[in-house]
């Protein structure tokens, strides 16, 4: 049987809806997708498109381009494009809950999200960092976020910090746990049996031996010798600015960024439009866009759909090798 994904537009006023719509047009072999979000919201972005929708009870069988099967997370206030309203905050969080909770009781076999807008969903009274947390605190699992293309994985070792937070926030205890879910994640989710993982200083030069900063010998090093110890191949700790050199991302299956901004520019540099983002640890696949909510494009019919495209095919991908729930 095809592996059940649900699929969450995200904030209804940005592109999230519109790239759901183009979603639809295309045939699927890899997976049954049920969307949760507000049915007007998808037929305004379908009419803007003007593309056909047709919104099926889940379970029935999308058989003609435009069909897409819902489960129905009414917004309160109307949406328009372009324009969040905080009063839809509980709306696009509970979305975002539904879809994870039925993955948690093993109604589906992963979960698809589109961009959120922090700030409207902060201003509807609802404290919110990022959704990997808010994944990570439904499931009670220590998680790790990891933006992909086919270029290069990135995994980090600290997310949606302040900068001058990022040193304190790394501790053995820590990064032991990041490198051992990534490196299950790289073997389990990834299919690669003995994987290579680069691990990034966090200061510039890898520290240059204590000269720039002792985070490296102090608690990255002895990470690193404690798990190769348990058998993990792990390179580093490396200069950040170097690591990233094509000759070397070749011999790597993924890297360790010791922070957000580290890693992710040049992920992006590398191949925005194809990027997704992965919650490694938790006991279903999610799978994410790599990109926010581009309100000035909403409605307009321009965004570009290859990001939630990637983030399905990956995420089917993923759900296939799990065993069956």
């Amino acid at each position: 049987m095809l592996p059940r994904l649900a699929l969450v537009p995200g904030e209804p006023a940005g592109i999230g809806p519109e790239l759901c719509v183009r979603l639809a047009q295309q045939p699927r072999d890899d997976c049954r997708l049920i969307a949760f979000a507000d049915a007007d919201v998808m037929r305004a972005a379908a009419t803007a498109l003007d593309l056909p929708l047709r919104l099926l009870d889940e379970h029935e069988d999308p058989r003609a381009p435009g069909d897409l099967c819902l489960r129905p997370v009414p917004n309160p206030a109307p949406t328009r494009f372009g324009q969040p309203d905080p009063r839809n905050a509980a709306a696009v969080i509970a979305a975002l809950e539904q879809g994870s909770d039925a993955c948690l009781r093993g109604e589906f076999d992963g979960l698809v999200t589109g961009p959120v807008h922090k700030a409207a969903i902060n201003a509807g009274g609802i404290p919110y960092t990022g959704t990997t947390e808010l994944l990570a605190a439904r499931a009670r699992r220590d998680v790790v976020m990891m933006l992909a293309n086919d270029i290069v994985r990135v995994a980090l070792a600290t997310t949606h910090l302040p900068l001058r937070q990022v040193a304190d926030a790394i501790t053995v205890d820590g990064l032991a746990t990041v490198l051992r879910i990534t490196h299950a994640a790289m073997r389990d989710d990834f299919g690669i049996p003995d994987p290579v993982i680069a691990v990034l200083g966090l200061n510039p030069h890898a520290g240059e031996a204590g000269h720039l900063g002792h985070e490296e010998i102090g608690i990255i090093e002895p990470v690193m010798a404690m798990l190769r110890d348990e058998g993990m191949r792990l390179i580093g700790p490396l200069p950040a600015d170097t690591a990233f050199l094509p000759q070397k991302l070749v011999g790597f299956d993924a890297v360790l960024a010791m922070y957000h901004d580290q890693g992710l520019p040049v992920l992006k540099y590398s191949g925005f439009e194809q990027a997704v983002n992965l919650t490694l640890g938790l006991p279903y696949p999610r799978v994410a866009v790599d990109h926010g909510t581009a309100l000035e494009l909403a409605g307009q019919g321009i965004a570009d759909p290859s990001s939630l495209f990637a983030a399905v095919r990956t995420c089917a991908r993923i759900a296939s090798r799990k065993p069956a729930s």
